[in-house]
């Protein structure tokens, strides 16, 4: 908010954000983790995806894992390393968008890293939940986040390494440029090219650590793979619903999903229905099976795999799906076939073994539940990853979901203060699949902002943490707003509900075929005719499900409102 009073515009404000989340929520995010972003420019009156999802090394391939024993890429330590994306992606908004300084927008990241940032509960309970591995493992972790012992919720935590990185590339950056433009230009060198990809690259090349394989093994990133790779802009995959045009991510996301979805539901009219209302939850539901069942069988990466997105989305093939909606639950994965394209999924049962927890590793590392010694709900933490939304007075728009780089899932590197990511461990090992592991492919992720178009009109960005239950929440906030009147916060406040039917996009990879977890403030009635319906429901705790966010402009009214859900959600205007 300081950098849009300060005369900044969304893209500025963006970036100095999305740096102070690297310091303050590193479970959540880091600065070696990814970002996609879809942004509207309010000069250029164009909306854009910009990809900062990195892609696989070039010695990353499916034989190099197998000849190491591997049928799966661990999803901690080294191996599942894939280029560092979110800071190219940060330097490219701002190098072509922006308007200030990238000093003066690293200025809240450092001043909290060198100062120290008050620590959230959630923080203090995964470094707990690590803590052995620290100890035991990762020695560079445990000199950095364990130095006093667990920091406790509320105390201060600094980290001067990661503060002194981020000042050496505004040294370099300013060394190297005589503009704006030439110095963003020299940071990006700094980090893609210069002591940060050394850094990197000696880390993988000489530390051999624990993974979740239960062996130690090194990385196979390198100083090349940082060097040849940048962030990418793009158009969106769009999909009009009603009034509204909603523009998502390409298949290397999951994005393309929610446009299925609403595909789907324009046979049925929701208008006469409400949020809670059991015909709501089932056809919303039974939509999101099907779409999310094409997403296992036909999302990857487009540069190596095609998909047929555009058919995918289109009104005559969610004519032709839509009548395997019925009154019933489904409990099938049910693609559909297109001829040429994508590959049988492979579905594994979730067995409940009665813990509650996946083994470490397994799973994503930011939706597991940490829980202290003690075991109270107040002391459960439940991670996610991070999201924003930004509207400034010009109209300029952004939203983006930073993510990666999470401190519980590789050890930190100690001249740089802080961690690599392990999104490969997105990647199949089975060369069937359209998300296959291969040299320079990028991850089908789950991240999945999303952006808006009401009557032609950019009018809101939203999105939400959460894996693979993004574009399931998010929808949920969309469809009520637009059919039921809520406003932006009602829409959010309102019981949330989400699906397992489908394969998890984390190993194991397991589904639950009819599980659908809703939250306990639904009505009774609702819940028992969902059940009566076939759904194996989970009835959770009241405010559990969902991290939604978003921003609107409405005319000149700008709108905002955010999450209540675990403390961390803010709506911020003047």
């Amino acid at each position: 908010m300081s950098v849009l009073e300060r005369g900044g515009n969304a893209f500025d404000a963006a970036v100095a954000t999305g740096f102070a989340l690297q310091v303050v929520e590193p479970h959540l995010n880091g600065p070696a983790g990814e970002v996609p972003i879809i942004y509207y420019t309010a000069q250029g009156d164009e909306v854009q995806v910009l990809c900062g999802q990195g892609v696989a090394p070039a010695a990353a391939n499916i034989q190099a894992f197998q000849d190491l024993g591997l049928d799966m890429i661990p999803g901690t330590g080294l191996l599942a390393t894939v280029v560092p994306g979110a800071f190219d992606a940060w330097m490219l908004m701002l190098r072509d968008h922006g308007t200030m300084e990238l000093s003066e927008l690293l200025e809240p990241a450092i001043a909290y890293a060198t100062e120290g940032y008050p620590v959230i509960p959630n923080v203090s309970a995964t470094i707990e939940n690590v803590q052995e591995t620290f100890e035991n493992d990762w020695p560079t972790s445990a000199a950095l986040y364990l130095a006093k012992g667990v920091p406790e919720a509320g105390s201060l935590f600094s980290n001067p390494v990661l503060a002194e990185t981020y000042r050496r590339v505004l040294r370099e950056a300013e060394a190297g440029g005589r503009n704006r433009e030439d110095r963003i230009e020299a940071a990006r060198r700094a980090w893609y090219r210069g002591f940060v990809a050394e850094a990197m690259d000696r880390f993988c090349r000489e530390t051999e650590v624990m993974d979740a394989s239960g062996r130690a093994h090194s990385g196979l990133l390198t100083a090349d793979d940082l060097a040849n790779w940048s962030a990418t802009k793009g158009a969106p995959v769009t999909g009009d619903y009603r009034n509204f045009t909603l523009c998502k991510t390409g298949p290397w996301g999951q994005g393309p999903a929610a446009l299925q979805t609403l595909a789907l539901l324009k046979g049925f009219d929701l208008d006469k229905l409400a949020p809670d209302d059991p015909d709501f939850v089932h056809l919303v539901v039974e939509s999101h099976k099907l779409a999310f069942a094409d997403r296992e069988a036909y999302y990857g990466d487009p540069d190596f795999a095609p998909v047929p997105t555009e058919t995918l989305i289109s009104d005559d093939y969610a004519d032709g799906r839509r009548s395997l909606i019925g009154d019933e639950a489904s409990v099938e994965l049910r693609p559909g076939d297109i001829p040429g394209f994508g590959a049988e999924p492979i579905v594994r049962i979730a067995v409940d073994d009665g813990s509650g927890e996946n083994p470490r590793g397994s799973g994503e590392p930011t939706m597991a539940r940490f829980a202290k010694k003690e075991d109270s709900v107040a002391d459960t933490a439940l991670g996610d990853t991070c999201h924003i939304d930004i509207i400034d007075r010009w109209g300029n728009m952004v939203s983006a979901t930073p993510s990666g780089g999470w401190l519980q899932s590789s050890p930190a590197i100690p001249e740089l203060g802080f961690c690599l990511n392990t999104r490969a461990q997105m990647f199949w090992l089975d060369e069937r699949m359209p998300s296959a592991l291969a040299p320079g492919r990028r991850p089908r992720t789950t991240l999945s902002p999303s952006l808006a178009l009401r009557d032609g009109q950019p009018y809101m960005a939203f999105g939400t943490p959460g894996g693979d239950q993004q574009d399931q929440w998010s929808l949920q906030v969309f469809l009520r707003h637009v059919h039921f009147g809520l406003n932006l916060q009602e829409a959010i406040d309102a019981p949330e509900f989400n699906s397992l039917h489908f394969p998890s996009s984390f190993h194991p990879r397991e589904c639950e075929p009819g599980k659908l977890k809703m939250e306990g403030r639904f009505p009774e009635a609702t819940i028992e005719e969902l059940r009566r319906r076939g759904h194996d429901v989970q009835v959770e705790d009241d405010w559990s499900l969902g991290r939604v966010t978003a921003a609107a402009k409405d005319g000149d009214i700008l709108k905002a409102a955010a999450n209540p859900r675990f403390m961390q959600g803010y709506a911020v205007g003047r």
